[in-house]
């Protein structure tokens, strides 16, 4: 076997989006797969069949990602399949270009085109369909400028609103995602919703006559907070079933013609991170029953790993039931609802189930287990069944590092759970540096699935160590609850978890030992080198400095500052700088380096020049790593070689400082 390489990040599989055929005989979902030569990720649609158990690529151009089923025998995707409309698009037009292809096999062929982003396509009955489309009524219509103007409406942003812009997205001011009908006989696309609605999760009742969605109405300022509105399809009228800015809807489905399933919550209790609940709403009398007042679980897959790519599906209905993901402890699991509040798990071995399909007996999913990256796998007889192999050769021909579980008491009655991973090519007697890796969010959480950038520190001969501090996802509510303690009690748990570590591994050389995190980790890692010198070397990714400049420039920042520290530079200024790492940076003498890229609007690039100027002001070694155009999500989703780069520049600088 041998060493795990930076750039096998290049030749594994992603998976997502598995889908059952109506008839539920077939499905189908996308594989992708990054291409450094173009440094982008190409993206193929395969079937499977479910009475052959067959799986065959199905599309073969490599811009396939999303689609949907038509019928029993087609399926239909978006997509940029001619030169022309590559530049028409590089131009700055907005459209979509949606195609056909047969499961029987032959070409896809171009089934029509929409003049707006469609970010989600339904099917409807006699040929029509239900968008939802990017909107903007305060930018100029691009298809109607010649080059010129063109390029004068794009040398400017005017910003009316907040969130300007949007990690990912760039700048949003004006922005909405609307409700459209699009009949594919006429070409008419038709408006259902308002201008000022912003419109998500969308669901069709089993009639698809009727859908409903989360909608938040607002001008100026986005609130935190939405509602729930209901689209009768055939008489075209949108009318909001729920008060406004009282909840925060997650998703809703028809549970019968008259009743929804939602989730959600008031925030009161836990801020805007609380654990949604379960309601059942009557939507003739307007009523909401709570169906699990004690449910105390996060609905979703909050679950860490830098090997997933494409979309990920939270919930569907299917046979009476919900079915959703959770994560519970440190792994996402497989439950379903029904309309009295029952709770089951489905699928119950640990790991990440990251997207799934149920059609009447037949649950496919995509997960992650154990050392194993992303396969298809069906529920059978209560037992998965992998079907297949995309990933398999990763396990078989490199050498992979075993988590070893470690858990530790960090306050009196509360434990923490944490893992080491050990060099691969271990030695008894040697000694070793390693890295202590802290997630983001804060409430995500680390677990025992593949993640390529440590798999690849213990390939390089690192110690590897991760923990679910408190702030963690996967423990309730009271647990996640770091309100205006950022810094505190958080820290507590990853320096006792590093003593323990280092306590049940002496082979780790604690002269030796680095810090890394990203996001709410790169928080974290500010606020170390701080506050303690026993690390030799840092690096900080995409982190927050500052929670005064996080808080105005960032996307979220001016609800997530607040709501996370409990202070805002009018109500308690003190309290804001109490807890900004940029405050200790005086203290700092770990040679640190920066990761950031130039389009991170969650956390915005000042955040680490801040640091990295008062480091180098008080004669700290630190270097700065700008990612031209990427984003946030670069150590998950950025292009292939800007991945690559990243975790050469982290790996060299632990290189340095650790290993000489």
């Amino acid at each position: 076997m041998e060493n795990l390489r930076l750039d096998d990040l290049a030749n594994f599989k992603f998976l997502s989006g598995i889908k059952h055929s109506p008839n539920g005989l077939r499905a189908c979902f996308a594989v992708h797969q990054a291409d450094l030569e173009n440094n982008e990720y190409r993206s193929h649609l395969w079937l499977y069949d479910l009475e052959r158990q067959e799986c065959f690529q199905l599309t073969g151009l490599g811009k396939e990602r999303a689609f949907i089923w038509l019928n029993d025998e087609e399926i239909l995707f978006a997509s940029l399949r001619s030169a022309q409309d590559l530049e028409r698009q590089n131009k700055g037009e907005e459209f979509t270009v949606f195609y056909k292809i047969r499961i029987t096999g032959g070409e896809a062929v171009e089934a029509f085109r929409i003049p707006q982003q469609v970010l989600d396509i339904k099917p409807l009955p006699r040929g029509r369909f239900l968008l939802t489309c990017l909107f903007n009524p305060r930018r100029a219509d691009l298809d109607t400028l010649d080059d010129k103007e063109r390029s004068e409406e794009k040398n400017y942003e005017v910003l009316e609103e907040i969130p300007y812009w949007s990690n990912g997205e760039g700048f949003v001011s004006g922005c909405r995602t609307r409700l459209y009908l699009f009949d594919e006989h006429t070409g008419a696309l038709e408006p259902l919703s308002g201008e000022l609605l912003q419109v998500s999760g969308c669901e069709l009742n089993s009639t698809r006559d009727k859908a409903v969605f989360v909608g938040a109405e607002y001008q100026g300022k986005a609130q935190f907070t939405n509602a729930l509105y209901l689209a009768d399809l055939e008489q075209r009228e949108v009318r909001q079933i729920t008060a406004a800015h009282e909840f925060t809807y997650h998703e809703a489905h028809f549970y019968s013609d008259n009743e929804l399933i939602c989730w959600g919550s008031d925030c009161r209790r836990y801020g805007l991170n609380e654990n949604p609940r379960f309601y059942l709403i009557n939507i003739t009398a307007g009523t909401k029953t709570p169906l699990t007042p004690d449910f105390d679980a996060s609905i979703g897959n909050s679950v860490n790993s830098d090997c997933r790519f494409g979309p990920r599906n939270a919930s569907q209905l299917d046979g009476g039931c919900i079915y959703f993901t959770t994560t519970e402890g440190h792994s996402a699991y497989l439950n379903r609802i029904d309309g009295a509040g029952r709770i089951e798990r489905v699928l119950t071995t640990e790991g990440s189930v990251d997207c799934f399909s149920v059609k009447g007996e037949s649950i496919l999913f995509v997960a992650l287990r154990g050392l194993q990256l992303q396969e298809l796998y069906s529920l059978e007889n209560g037992a998965a069944r992998q079907l297949t192999s995309f990933n398999t050769w990763v396990s078989r021909e490199r050498k992979l590092a075993e988590p070893e579980a470690l858990s530790c008491e960090t306050a009196p009655g509360l434990s923490i759970e944490g893992w080491v991973l050990k060099p691969v090519d271990y030695v008894e007697g040697q000694r070793y540096p390693a890295i202590l890796n802290i997630h983001g969010g804060p409430k995500t959480v680390y677990g025992t699935v593949f993640v390529h950038e440590m798999q690849y520190w213990a390939n390089q001969g690192y110690f590897v160590f991760f923990c679910n501090p408190r702030g963690s996802d996967g423990r309730g509510n009271e647990f996640a609850d770091i309100r205006g303690r950022y810094g505190t009690i958080d820290y507590d748990d990853l320096m006792r978890f590093t003593d323990a570590v280092l306590e049940r591994f002496p082979a780790i050389d604690p002269e030796r030992v680095g810090v890394t995190g990203g996001s709410y980790g790169g928080f974290m890692t500010n606020w170390i080198i701080g506050h303690t010198q026993r690390f030799r070397a840092a690096v900080s990714q995409r982190s927050i400095s500052n929670w005064f400049s996080m808080g105005y420039t960032t996307d979220i920042g001016y609800f997530f500052a607040p709501d996370q520290i409990g202070a805002t530079p009018w109500s308690d200024p003190a309290k804001l700088w109490e807890h900004s790492p940029l405050k200790y940076a005086d203290r700092v003498q770990t040679p640190t380096l920066f990761i950031h890229s130039d389009a991170d609007y969650r956390c915005w690039l000042p955040e680490a020049l801040q640091m990295f100027t008062a480091l180098k002001d008080h004669g700290v070694e630190a270097r700065v790593c700008i990612f031209k155009g990427e984003n946030h999500d670069l150590s998950r989703s950025g292009k292939p070689k800007a991945r690559l780069r990243r975790l050469k520049e982290i790996t060299a600088w632990f290189d340095r400082f650790l290993k000489s």
